[in-house]
């Protein structure tokens, strides 16, 4: 049994050896640790060299893509397991391959992701949004958890996730061309034809990001329009709900914990976040001018753009 590890990488800081170092010490080891590496100043293969389990594939930042580019390393693999990780996602112990690696002993599951703990940086919201989304105890869900968890039940996080390759496969991968979101929208196929995805709370990476309302706004914007281009997976499923559950017990979080001023700051960053999201969503109906300007991948437009005119 061979687990490879994937992970696509641009500009990687000092921390990207680190996060090396630490996937090399894993109580289960890992086979190979693929590197998609979309060229730049950095010279990725030099800050490698040192790791003989490192394949380094070197793209142009044309060729990048958040599917695609995932789908290429998964295919150039013929291990059994797949694990996805990001450049700035530091395993937070010797433990992450083997505890994610454990709910497949259920034959349900087919695909499995780790829990994302705050950087000593994290502000406070932030702080919370990762304790929300990434809780304490673990679960499997399947289908039958869609009345209850809705979209969630799609949940999955490339940041830190593990694959079964033979039904990744079988089921396609994920889309060769995707402005953002490629983990949901395979997990939420896996969902659709009775399998189970797994959240292993114990396995733990270190992963954080202190996103300004703006950068909330475009990144939001992204997600729904990957929602909207996929209605096989989202249609009928809505996800206000679970943001509106999110803003409702971050404002208790900050009254209980004394901190009001942080309230005003919610309220911004929840208003980015959905006008992102209702513009993303019907983005079809926005001129090309206004989608650049609240895209945060203006690349995937240009690709897109170019495809329709060959076509």
């Amino acid at each position: 049994m061979k687990i490879d590890v994937i992970i696509p990488v641009h500009r990687p800081g000092p921390e990207f050896e680190e996060l090396l170092k630490r996937l090399e010490n894993q109580t289960l080891p890992v086979h190979r640790i693929l590197i998609m590496n979309t060229r730049s100043e950095v010279d990725v293969e030099k800050m490698t060299a040192d790791h003989p389990k490192v394949v380094t594939v070197s793209l142009e930042k044309k060729e990048f893509d958040h599917g695609g580019t995932r789908d290429r390393a998964a295919r150039l693999s013929d291990a059994e397991y797949l694990l996805f990780l990001t450049q700035d996602a530091l395993p937070a112990d010797e433990f992450l391959v083997e505890r994610l690696f454990a709910p497949f002993a259920d034959k349900r599951v087919k695909a499995a992701y780790g829990r994302q703990l705050p950087r000593e940086n994290c502000r406070e919201l932030e702080r919370y949004t990762r304790d929300f989304n990434y809780p304490e105890k673990s679960r499997i869900k399947t289908a039958e958890d869609l009345p209850v968890l809705g979209i969630k039940t799609f949940f999955c996080s490339n940041v830190c996730a593990m694959y079964e390759r033979e039904t990744y496969l079988a089921q396609g991968g994920f889309p060769a061309r995707t402005i953002f979101n490629e983990d949901m929208i395979y997990a939420g196929g896996l969902i659709q034809n009775g399998w189970a995805i797994a959240y292993a709370a114990d396995a733990r990476v270190i992963h954080s990001h202190n996103y300004s309302g703006r950068q909330q706004f475009h990144r939001n914007f992204d997600l729904a329009v990957s929602q909207a281009e996929h209605p096989e997976i989202f249609g009928g499923i809505a996800s206000e709900s679970e943001g509106i559950r999110l803003v409702k017990k971050t404002a208790k979080h900050c009254l209980s914990i004394g901190k009001l001023w942080l309230i005003p700051v919610l309220i911004w960053q929840s208003v980015c976040k959905y006008l992102g999201y209702r513009l993303g969503k019907f983005y079809r109906k926005l001129p090309e001018s206004i989608i650049l300007a609240c895209t945060m991948n203006r690349g995937y437009w240009k690709k897109k753009n170019s495809e329709n005119n060959r076509n």
